[in-house]
């Protein structure tokens, strides 16, 4: 990779990395919460639900506005969202402010999510753009391997409040990072103002491009699987294996260290092998490999060691699926980048909260229903694989 690529890469990373650390470092705090806020730990765990569904449809918001104004824009106007809501968040005295605060929190924080895409798409397609959204999540790997284990690390000296406080000093370099280093890379020659029916119209011309809607909902349900892990995981590792809020960190870490360390060969297996191939293979092992560890676990084998085990081969398969439908989607519409952006990243996170919801009623804090519950985010990811990849199509009819 270009050297200026690289060094985009690593700027889009550190901003990209803020989202997710609101989510993954507040993890360890979920029962201090419940217990400070004098509510259970499913209540506590809706925090997690709020920022999930205002970010999944606050991204249709930064879409089109970073097509008609530039990237920067969006971006400066969702990081003071997020700066705000994040003070608020510390400062919640009952349930209902943090649910309020964490909402909003996923308001800001969604610009986030959708502009760094669109900045790729200014920049590179084809393999070149999966090598830089891959060196992207070089920087976004930090978040699940160190974010928990940053949380932990405030619990030791504060309390969860606290950890809302650093979250918002990580907002303020952002914004510093953006306002005085961060180029805009969209000329107003390419901006695209907003009009309610040419909105319209492009989001009628995603959703029936079948290619585009296949490899999004591919995308949405491997992202599902982690979400379902994620409300999940903090609960069973704490409660079924006992672990403490180190003990959990380093368990989550070593899950999600298969999937980013995975995603930095997209780029160059999709240049080898073709992007779709790639797809193809990975998604069926990732889906085989859920349902195997199921199967495991059903039968009762289900020791702390299979379960992270697995786990980490079976997020390894989905590191390379996710980079590279994220790419694939995107390459066909480059006049409207930032709302196949917006409209995928939407798709995507509201089909995560969709999933949580349908899966929280059968979990009862133990492996036996996490499993299951992630296998089964990951065969509707096959399924969808298989409906929209001629190869894979082809090779599901024989």
């Amino acid at each position: 990779m270009r050297d200026p690529l690289f060094r985009m890469a690593l700027i889009l990373g550190l901003l990209s990395a803020v989202g997710p650390f609101a989510i993954d470092m507040y993890l360890p705090a979920l029962r201090s919460v419940a217990e400070d806020l004098g509510t259970t730990e499913a209540g506590a765990a809706q925090t997690l639900t709020a920022y999930f569904l205002v970010f999944g449809i606050a991204q249709m918001i930064y879409g089109p506005m970073s097509d008609a104004t530039g990237r920067k824009t969006p971006l400066v106007i969702g990081v003071v969202i997020f700066l705000v809501a994040t003070i608020a968040a510390a400062l919640a005295p009952s349930l209902g402010w943090l649910l309020v605060a964490r909402g909003f929190q996923g308001l800001g924080a969604a610009t986030l999510m959708v502009v760094p895409r669109a900045v790729i798409r200014d920049m590179a397609t084809g393999p070149a753009a999966a090598r830089m959204m891959a060196a992207i999540m070089i920087v976004i790997s930090i978040s699940p391997m160190l974010a928990p284990l940053s949380g932990s690390l405030v619990l030791a000296w504060g309390d969860w409040r606290d950890i809302f406080a650093v979250l918002a000093v990580a907002a303020a370099l952002s914004l510093c990072l953006i306002l005085f280093v961060l180029p805009e890379t969209l000329p107003e020659t390419r901006r695209r103002p907003i009009r309610p029916a040419q909105m319209a119209a492009g989001i009628k011309l995603l959703l029936t491009d079948r290619r585009f809607v296949g490899l999004t909902m591919i995308g949405a349900f491997g992202l599902s699987s982690f979400f379902v892990f994620l409300s999940t995981a903090s609960f069973v590792y704490t409660g079924q294996y006992g672990l403490g809020p180190t003990g959990f960190s380093v368990a989550f870490a070593i899950n999600a260290i298969g999937f980013f360390t995975a995603s930095q060969f997209a780029g160059r297996l999709a240049e080898r092998f073709g992007m779709e191939r790639v797809i193809s293979l990975a998604i069926t092992a990732f889906a085989s490999l859920q349902l195997l560890l199921t199967t495991l676990v059903l039968l009762g084998v289900d020791a702390l060691p299979v379960v992270v085990a697995g786990l980490f081969v079976a997020n390894a398969c989905l590191g390379l699926v996710m980079p590279t439908t994220m790419v694939m989607a995107l390459d066909p519409h480059p006049e409207i980048a930032g709302l196949a952006s917006s409209l995928g990243g939407t798709m995507q996170m509201l089909t995560g909260g969709i999933m949580i919801a349908v899966v929280a009623p059968f979990m009862d804090n133990s492996s036996a229903t996490m499993v299951p519950a992630i296998a089964c985010c990951a065969v509707l990811a096959w399924l969808a694989a298989a409906a929209s990849l001629p190869r894979l199509r082809f090779r599901a009819r024989a």
